[in-house]
Order: C-alpha cells, then sequence, then structure tokens
C-alpha cells in the first residue's frame, strides 16, 4: 500500500511546486521594479511634482549646480549632456545647450528619459518633452541651506543613489557647521562687501550668499535699509561702498572680470578702504561662490580663514 499512496501523491506535489513556482516568479518583478526606490515621486521646492517610473539611464542636466551635485551623489555615467555653463566637473559632457533659453529639439536629440532645470516658466518645457514622453524636474536655486540639503537628497533619489545624496547632504552640513563653530563670534562687529561684478553689484543678507556671511554674524553693508530691495542684489555706488569702509571685501568676479587685490586698489579712493589696507580682498571662484554644491564648503572655508585673520 506504501508504493501506491506515494504514487498517488506525486500529481498533488507536482501541482504545490509548479503553484510555489508561478508564485516566485510573479513576485520577481515587483522586486525588481522597486530596486533603487522606484517608482518614485519626487517634490521638489517650488516646482511641480514628478513622478519617475525607473532609475534614469540617459540624464540631460541644464542647470550648473545639479550637474555637480549629479556627479557628486555617484550619477555621472548617467548623465548625456549638459549645458554650456556646466563647467564643473571638467569631465562632464558639455554641450552648446542653454539652460536660460532651452530648446525642446535640442534636448530631445539626446533622447533623454530625464531632463533638469532650473527654471520652467509656465511649464512650457515640461509639456514640450512630455509628448515624446520625457519627465522634466526643476530645481530651482534653494532659499536656505538646508533647502540645498533636501535638493542634495532628492537629486539621489531621482538617479537611483538614495544613500549616496544623503551621505552628501550629511557629509556637506557637518563640514559646514565645523568651520562656522570654529570661528565662534569673531565675525561679529565685521562688516563686508560681496561683489558680483565691477559695476558693484552685490548681494544682500537675504540671499542664499548672504545667509553663509550670516553664519559668521558680519554685517553687510548691501543692506543699507532694505534688505529685500531690488530682488537681494542691489546694485551700490562706489561713494556708498568708499563711505561704509568694509572690513573685508569678497570678489567674486575673479573670472568673469579679472578683478582681483590690485585692481581693486587702483580704483580711485579704494586705496583708503580699510580692507584695502589690511589685505582683507579676498578672491573667490565665482562659481564656487554661487552655486549650491557641495564646493560651498570651499566658499564657507574662505570666509571662515578672513574672519578669523581680520579678527585676530
Amino acid at each position: 500500500m506504501l508504493p501506491l499512496r506515494r504514487f498517488l501523491l506525486l500529481p498533488l506535489l507536482l501541482v504545490l511546486s509548479l503553484t510555489a513556482c508561478a508564485e516566485r516568479q510573479e513576485e520577481a518583478p515587483d522586486a525588481t521594479a522597486g530596486s533603487g526606490g522606484f517608482p518614485v515621486e519626487l517634490t521638489p521646492e517650488g516646482a511641480p511634482a514628478v513622478t519617475l517610473e525607473k532609475r534614469p539611464e540617459r540624464i540631460v542636466s541644464l542647470s550648473p549646480s545639479t550637474t555637480e551635485v549629479l556627479f557628486a551623489v555617484g550619477a555621472g555615467e548617467q548623465v548625456v549632456a549638459v549645458d554650456e555653463m556646466s563647467t564643473h566637473p571638467e569631465n562632464a559632457p558639455r554641450t552648446e545647450m542653454s539652460g536660460l533659453s532651452p530648446d525642446p529639439q535640442q534636448i530631445a536629440g539626446h533622447n533623454p528619459d530625464l531632463v533638469i532645470v532650473e527654471s520652467d516658466t509656465e511649464g512650457k518645457l515640461a509639456d514640450a518633452l512630455a509628448k515624446t514622453g520625457t519627465p522634466t524636474l526643476v530645481l530651482t536655486a534653494p532659499t536656505t541651506l538646508e533647502s540645498m540639503y533636501e535638493q542634495f537628497e532628492l537629486v539621489g533619489k531621482a538617479t537611483g543613489h538614495p544613500e549616496e545624496g544623503a551621505d552628501l547632504a550629511k557629509q556637506t552640513k557637518q563640514d559646514i557647521e565645523k568651520l562656522v563653530a570654529d570661528v565662534g563670534d569673531a565675525g561679529k562687529g565685521l562688516s563686508y562687501y560681496h561683489e558680483l561684478d565691477p559695476s558693484f553689484y552685490s548681494v544682500t543678507s537675504e540671499t542664499f550668499i548672504g545667509q553663509v556671511y550670516g553664519l559668521f554674524g558680519l554685517t553687510n553693508i548691501a543692506d543699507q535699509d532694505d534688505p529685500s530691495a531690488h530682488g537681494g542684489y542691489p546694485q551700490l555706488s562706489a561713494e556708498t561702498i568708499l563711505s561704509a569702509d568694509p572690513d573685508l571685501i569678497f570678489l567674486a568676479d575673479t573670472q568673469c572680470c579679472a578683478q582681483d587685490t590690485k585692481t581693486v586698489a587702483k580704483r580711485p579712493g579704494w586705496d583708503t578702504l580699510t580692507a584695502v589696507k589690511q589685505d582683507q580682498v579676498i578672491e573667490l571662484p565665482d562659481d564656487a561662490a554661487s552655486r549650491w554644491t557641495p564646493r560651498l564648503v570651499d566658499f564657507v572655508r574662505s570666509v571662515a580663514d578672513s574672519v578669523t585673520k581680520a579678527a585676530a
């Protein structure tokens, strides 16, 4: 009887085995689809939400800051084209495309599965690219350091590198906080002027750049009576700067406009300024002092070193 029972049980065992295999096969695609956190919904600050069904493998970046972040989170190999202003890193695939006036046809020529821009007025670019099935992610300039850290994480999630994005945000924040803590209260009582170009355009303390200086307790001579005036980017007069007599002068026009300590000292009356007389004219790389990228740490370090020197 035992052999007969075994024979009768064989069909049942076979059915159970086939059913288990089928269930495992059905589960496999779900596991694959969920790898890397996809599909993922992205909700950037001040821009429309975007859902990515799978990890993008052909990314076009028309934002110099985002280009740097993409490579920093390990998504460089997924980037197939960047705009003409994306100068860092050097191995980024630069093109003649403009991030200020993007051309949908030019972009489509790179066959992207994700396009990242800094702004998209009225969603015109997103609508045009949607016709080809290409999602557009708008990452506007962050208004605070915390917003910058959140954007690092968002870029990581968008590209399938969530852990790298989180680590980048954490490390950048720690580096900046340490630099500020090491300086302490040395910056209180010191004033500064941040120059964007030789025609004396500057930034107020309400801008992203101004907030970096604010970490050190510095007083911004561009604030005058209204830090929010001119969108935070006022044009000062030479008389205003000479009258304010800043303790520190930061030049963010060294690359675009060939400004340096010598050219500043040659300006009429500027050789009398405290910053010039005490050798406190700091030459900054233009882009590192204006982009929300991990290189902002270098900018913060320059400010920290300058404050420490001025307070000594």
